[in-house]
């Protein structure tokens, strides 16, 4: 690690305890992106039968009780003074203030200091942590923005970066960061998607960027049925694959709607969908159908499988860590903790802490909390 000389263990605990890394909780926005006021924890909306999450849980207050932005930037620019750098300092900043307010941090340190904070830190810090550290002080759509275009940066694209990003989004997000890649890159993310994937995967990715999803509750179980029928006469019914009927059903249905029509299908054809996409489909294309049928199923317990496959076995992949609990800090990082000990009876923290070191743990562990 090329950390600078830190104060002592001593001064760090001491920080740390003083501060709180508890996230307060207030606004809590439906599971597809719109909000809804409420002064107080509600509980989660399950339809019966189905066990599905389908409402985000409660985020972090809009306003951080107690925020001082002047604080907060007086705060920073002391730990990255002199000799040291106080790591206890910026994590209990970063992990316990919402995006927006780490935005209006960033804008205070610039006037105060003359200085970009984001150029601060990567001076000041290293490794896993340093990229945690400014993937935080990115907007969310800014940062997946990032994400995208560094995946189709150069020769070759990370496909797998393209599809974990914009089959998993609400219409608003995928809108958000569309608008990001524009302000960022001066470009247009559809174009670039287009120049850099091809076939039946780029009319997948294509027709999500439209963020055209019916966002509503209701079923219509007539419909259920026909997009079944329609699944299996595009699929295993035919020789080939017509993949344009699973473009229109998994990118324009409602999930509510997507799980009644894998119900209808298991019925009709006695085989899950999922079983069907891996006989009918390779590839990346199979990767994004089964990404769009898995987190329809359940959101939160699509994620929860990715940081565990993350930090199972030999190795930690970090960069799945660090794009999940940032990107999902204020949305759905409540229901993904609870569906992670459900499944696999130990808490995320638990399992972060034990597969990761150093400050990059502890910020994550702070987020976490």
């Amino acid at each position: 690690m090329k950390y600078r000389t830190t104060i002592s263990e001593k001064k760090k605990m001491g920080n740390r305890h003083s501060q709180s890394y508890s996230l307060s909780e207030g606004s809590q926005q439906l599971y597809e992106g719109q909000a809804q006021p409420s002064a107080a924890v509600q509980p989660l909306s399950q339809p019966s039968g189905s066990g599905e999450t389908e409402f985000h849980q409660p985020a972090k207050e809009r306003s951080h009780q107690g925020f001082d932005v002047d604080r907060d930037a007086k705060k920073l620019n002391k730990a990255c003074k002199g000799m040291g750098t106080d790591e206890a300092t910026i994590i209990e900043i970063l992990s316990s203030r919402t995006s927006n307010e780490r935005q209006q941090i960033k804008q205070k340190y610039k006037i105060t200091y003359g200085k970009d904070l984001e150029e601060v830190l990567k001076s000041e810090l290293s490794g896993n942590f340093e990229k945690t550290a400014l993937a935080l002080l990115d907007h969310p759509s800014e940062y997946a923005a990032r994400q995208l275009k560094k995946a189709m940066k150069g020769l070759g694209t990370n496909e797998a970066v393209l599809i974990e990003v914009l089959c998993t989004r609400t219409n608003k997000e995928i809108i958000a960061i569309k608008e990001a890649y524009q302000r960022l890159f001066d470009r247009s993310l559809e174009s670039d998607v287009k120049g850099d994937t091809s076939g039946s995967l780029k009319k997948i990715l294509v027709s999500l960027l439209q963020a055209n999803r019916d966002e509503g509750d209701n079923v219509d179980k007539d419909l259920a049925g026909q997009d079944a029928k329609d699944l299996y006469d595009a699929g295993e019914g035919r020789w080939g694959t017509d993949e344009s009927t699973f473009n229109e059903v998994l990118a324009k249905r409602n999930h509510k709607q997507l799980r009644a029509t894998f119900q209808a299908y298991q019925v009709l054809i006695g085989k899950d969908i999922e079983e069907a996409i891996e006989a009918e489909t390779s590839g990346d294309l199979q990767k994004a159908y089964l990404t769009l049928v898995r987190s329809a199923r359940d959101l939160h317990g699509y994620f929860a499988d990715c940081l565990y496959k993350a930090m199972k076995g030999a190795g930690t992949d970090e960069k799945t860590l660090i794009d999940i609990i940032v990107t999902q800090a204020e949305v759905n990082l409540q229901g993904i903790k609870a569906k992670f000990q459900e499944k696999y009876q130990k808490s995320l923290s638990d399992m972060v802490r034990s597969d990761t070191s150093g400050d990059f743990q502890k910020l994550l562990v702070a987020l976490l909390h």
